[in-house]
């Protein structure tokens, strides 16, 4: 009989890291498979049904952050960053890396339990985002459509309203935004966000003069409207 257990990928080179995790996620109720190296993860992975990967970020043979990376360019099975410092991870989780969670060494077991499930209730809950009405998105040709009309978007203008676009009425800040849009976010200041903004409006007015999609919060950040 099939197990229903969630299997999870511990893949952590210190083997005393690696043996508690995994006797508190066994008796927890999840099955694991270990690996002390990044490299047999690619392989494994079309082996076996992982729901999810415990990944430290400080292996041997190859970064947590990269072997991440080489993960997204064809597979969506979560990830739970390792990580010695909590300054080596707060520039890389998010969309462009790919991961959904870390969490920052020395940690409880227990806790590192309760964040899996968090996230693996949010992934196994939460459908593929659709865009905002009116909006069509084609990553492949990192194209947006609105009103039927391609924009000619910049390579930020283009990341900034993807973001905006699949998650109408929320409110991002203008770090969030930072995050999600520039590969190396610290490299830029907030005011390059309200610039890039203000251009992507002038774009949308050209196609659809009488209304604004992009909504201000003053202090906070920006949003995409909801009632478009």
């Amino acid at each position: 009989m099939k197990s229903t257990k969630a299997r999870i990928l511990v893949v952590e080179d210190e083997p005393a890291i690696a043996e508690t995790i995994q006797y508190a996620l066994e008796t927890d109720g999840f099955e694991t498979v270990c690996v002390a190296t990044g490299k047999p993860v690619l392989s494994l992975l079309e082996e076996q049904q992982i729901d999810l990967i415990v990944l430290d970020i400080g292996l041997p043979d190859i970064s947590g952050v990269e072997l991440c990376k080489e993960l997204r360019k064809s597979d969506r099975v979560p990830v739970i960053f390792l990580t010695a410092r909590k300054d080596e991870i707060d520039r890389v989780v998010g969309l462009e890396i790919g991961a959904d969670d870390y969490v920052v060494k020395p940690f409880s077991p227990r806790e590192l339990s309760a964040r899996i499930r968090a996230v693996l209730r949010r992934v196994r809950k939460q459908p593929e985002p659709s865009p905002a009405r009116g909006f069509r998105i084609d990553d492949s040709r990192r194209r947006i459509t609105y009103c039927g009309a391609a924009l000619d978007l910049s390579r930020y203008e283009y990341n900034l309203l993807k973001v905006l676009v699949l998650r109408p009425g929320h409110v991002f800040s203008r770090d969030q935004l930072m995050d999600l849009a520039w590969e190396v976010p610290e490299s830029s200041m907030d005011r390059t966000v309200d610039a890039h903004i203000k251009n992507i409006r002038i774009k949308l007015k050209a196609v659809s003069p009488d209304i604004d999609p992009i909504v201000t919060h003053r202090g906070v950040g920006y949003s995409l409207r909801e009632d478009i």
